[in-house]
């Protein structure tokens, strides 16, 4: 039997409803630590823009050179970076960050494959979560725009919680970019053509984000954004 195996089999295994009581009222304390770590250490790092992507992506692949670029760019007008911490686009925008000189921050998660620290992330500045949604709302709290690279489930998560939140007025608009039209294409495509269609989303939703193609398109329309509106650091 494998671990896997033995893992399944102990969810399956009967609770008694005390015990899962029990348990969720201890994992009540471990979420208000996460939360009380992430707020007290990225309470003090200043404007920064969170980058997403493939955890898979490989260093010779183009878009992680491009990831690499936005970041450094982000660097050299005055923002820091923040990423997921582990490899692949995250591993991307920490090295660029670092190479610029800038603030390069990574907010791991434990799983049970793929993600693991990256060395580009500046000491100090990585912090480990259990829970997607505490690190979920550190991305959205201390974040002045996201950049959103080619990636796979985990990154349409991200993307897709941000702008429902700002749809939704729940907080207030910040840039989204999506960076790659080749890749991006084919979903706003149906965006348009099938949850705009079917009444599903407004018109002016489709203003929540930006299609770009390169690291300089990127830079502009967070400057852009931020020059308009003259926004102050969210924290």
């Amino acid at each position: 039997m494998t671990n896997d195996d033995r893992k399944i089999k102990e969810k399956l295994q009967p609770k008694t409803w005390n015990e899962i009581k029990t348990n969720d009222s201890w994992a009540i304390f471990k979420i208000m630590a996460e939360f009380v770590d992430g707020y007290e250490r990225l309470s003090k790092i200043g404007p920064c823009v969170s980058i997403f992507g493939s955890a898979r992506t490989k260093p010779d692949h183009p878009y992680y050179k491009l990831a690499e670029e936005v970041a450094f760019q982000l660097t050299q007008n005055g923002y820091g970076v923040i990423t997921g911490g582990g490899p692949g686009i995250m591993e991307a925008g920490n090295k660029g960050a670092n190479r610029g000189k800038g603030i390069s921050v990574g907010l791991n998660i434990d799983l049970p494959f793929e993600q693991h620290d990256n060395p580009w992330i500046d000491p100090g500045k990585s912090l480990d979560f259990d829970y997607f949604f505490v690190r979920k709302v550190m991305f959205v709290k201390y974040s002045q725009g996201f950049v959103v690279m080619p990636g796979g489930f985990g990154t349409m998560d991200e993307l897709f919680e941000a702008i429902t939140l700002i749809q939704t007025h729940k907080i207030g608009r910040f840039p989204i970019v999506l960076v790659g039209t080749k890749f991006w294409g084919g979903l706003l495509d149906w965006i348009k053509n099938t949850l705009l269609e079917e009444g599903n989303i407004s018109e002016k939703d489709l203003n929540l984000f930006r299609l770009v193609d390169t690291a300089e398109e990127a830079v502009e329309h967070l400057n852009k954004f931020y020059a308009k509106y003259q926004l102050k650091p969210n924290f």
